[in-house]
């Protein structure tokens, strides 16, 4: 955890609706404990005056707690220098019991009279000074404790805010990293299947690389951020499949069938493309070389269900094929954006060929969402339907 400065909060913006609270459940307190000692020991006494002793004494208290509130933050107890502000505090209660007594001296003199309560007398002033000092220690170190209790709870939330910025933050690096190692790792691809074909058909690398330079061109174009719309992957997954369709020519198929409930359904950024990769490198046809492959996205249950499908030999079951960068990139991206309310499976299909099924929370994009907007604007004007 790191180590941040402890900054109290300024006595002008202490609330003072709770300070004020404070002093009222005090002076209640202290009345109906004064008045029932005397109760309990058979004496009669004034409940108005009795109050009029605790409240005159309370609102000395609230006169002096601007004192202590400021001795406490200014000589914290909490310090390496404990020691010299603990003298520090022992000066200073010294000096507030001098004001506080006088201030009490002074509104007994002032209001006593008014309310009928002429005979009430304080007593020697001389001894009440060393008498209110051994009251108000008790007081003075229990506020002071209160002070420190406030700010520690109030530290210990400032850390945990930090720390869950920080986890936050770091979060979001982590996936800006794996969301960044897919386009290296989509170029290199591509860029090795152009390699392939210069020399087998130099008419489709050069209309590979043109379509290579649209996609591009659109993710260069496309926001940041981690999320899109399910309709704008779709676009650019269709991008990429262009530039394999002048690899392949004839022997790609790609069918998609997306309801159109889920077509702004928000989703990882570049999450098809890889999925699609892995699906032609690994579920060609072993006989024709046909790479047929199969897109389906629904909503059910609250969730987006989204399925690849291959019609290739399948996988066998010892091993299956996410060791690749693709696919292991993906697995970690949905693990760190949706938790466990995603899942990610690869099996085979009962009719040959294999599946991956992605089951992903169904956030959709509102109309005036930042981000879909930026995507429409990027969006190439042969829009996938």
């Amino acid at each position: 955890m790191e180590n941040s400065p402890r900054t109290y909060i300024p006595l002008r913006d202490i609330n003072r609706r709770i300070v004020l609270a404070f002093f009222a459940v005090v002076l209640i307190c202290l009345f109906f404990y004064r008045q029932l000692d005397y109760v309990a020991n058979g004496e009669h006494r004034s409940a108005l005056l009795t109050f009029s002793e605790e409240a005159v004494g309370c609102l000395a208290g609230l006169a002096v707690f601007p004192l202590v509130y400021l001795v406490a933050i200014r000589f914290p107890l909490p310090s390496p220098a404990w020691r010299r502000n603990v003298a520090a505090h022992l000066l200073a209660l010294c000096l507030i019991s001098v004001v506080h007594t006088s201030v009490i001296a002074l509104l007994r003199a002032v209001f006593f009279p008014l309310l009928g309560f002429q005979n009430e007398s304080y007593g020697y002033l001389s001894w009440r000074y060393p008498m209110e000092f051994s009251h108000l220690f008790i007081f003075y170190w229990a506020g002071v404790s209160l002070i420190y209790l406030f700010h520690e709870i109030r530290f210990a939330r400032e850390r945990e805010l930090r720390q869950a910025k920080l986890e936050a933050s770091l979060s979001e690096a982590q996936l800006q990293n794996l969301r960044l190692q897919l386009e290296p790792h989509f170029l290199f691809n591509a860029l090795n299947a152009i390699s392939a074909a210069i020399y087998e058909n130099p008419r489709a690398a050069d209309e590979m690389i043109g379509r290579l330079a649209d996609l591009l061109r659109q993710l260069f174009k496309s926001d940041r951020s981690q999320e899109i719309p399910l309709a704008r992957e779709l676009e650019l997954l269709q991008l990429y499949t262009r530039i394999m369709e002048a690899r392949l020519e004839h022997r790609l198929s790609l069918s998609i069938e997306i309801e159109d409930a889920v077509k702004q359904a928000l989703v990882p950024q570049l999450l098809l493309q890889p999925l699609v990769e892995n699906a032609i490198r690994h579920g060609m046809h072993p006989v024709t070389f046909q790479a047929d492959i199969a897109i389906q996205a629904y909503s059910r249950d609250g969730e987006l269900h989204v399925a690849i499908r291959d019609h290739g030999a399948g996988i066998d079951g010892t091993e299956l094929p996410s060791a690749g960068i693709g696919l292991r990139n993906t697995t970690e991206r949905l693990s760190r954006l949706y938790g466990n309310q995603q899942s990610f499976q690869i099996h085979n299909a009962e009719d040959g060929g294999a599946i991956v099924e992605l089951h992903l929370p169904l956030h959709l994009a509102a109309a005036d969402d930042p981000a879909l907007v930026n995507e429409r604007a990027a969006a190439p004007e042969h829009a996938l339907t």
